[in-house]
């Protein structure tokens, strides 16, 4: 009599054990895999952007001096109208250096808060307004007639945007 041979069943159930054990290893690793990739794109605030850029490196150290650079990287929002390195060297020989100084750190914290509007204002929203309160409590005016100026100053890029706010860059220091 010839035997019948009898499949064992744990084959046919061994695919399904190993899918799942895959799903189950998946949903161990993805969070560590996408927690690594958040890390990685963590975005920078608005000090930070300016630190990394060589363009800012007079408005860098200018903000130290000041003692605001743990201010501007706290929550905010705040959008900030930075000068570049060319629009501080069009000021008066001497006066950058000297507003540094110590002695002058009143003044330095005047114009930089000069720069700083509470709040995220995006390019869409600066094109909309004639004047915007700063950090110090006097006004910018906004004109956008033909590009934005504040103050007169041109604005040359816009909506950098950082984990606490918002850059534009501006050709030259505001002065309140």
């Amino acid at each position: 009599m010839r035997s019948r041979r009898v499949q064992p069943t744990l084959p046919l159930e061994l695919p399904m054990f190993k899918r799942l054990v895959l799903i189950a290893a998946a949903l161990l690793i993805a969070p560590i895999a996408f927690a690594d990739q958040s890390d990685a794109k963590k975005e920078q605030t608005v000090v930070e952007i300016a630190a990394a850029n060589p363009d800012f490196s007079t408005l860098v150290a200018a903000v130290q001096a000041a003692g605001l650079a743990e201010t501007l990287s706290g929550a905010g929002p705040f959008t900030v109208f930075a000068p570049t390195n060319a629009a501080f060297a069009k000021l008066p020989a001497g006066t950058v250096e000297n507003l540094l100084k110590p002695e002058n750190k009143d003044q330095l914290v005047a114009i930089l808060t000069y720069h700083v509007v509470p709040g995220k204002v995006m390019a869409a929203d600066v094109v909309g307004l004639t004047s915007a309160p700063t950090v110090n409590g006097k006004t910018l005016t906004v004109d956008a007639s033909d590009g934005v100026k504040i103050n007169g100053s041109t604005v040359t890029a816009t909506d950098i945007v950082g984990s606490n706010g918002v850059i534009h860059v501006i050709d030259t220091v505001i002065l309140p």
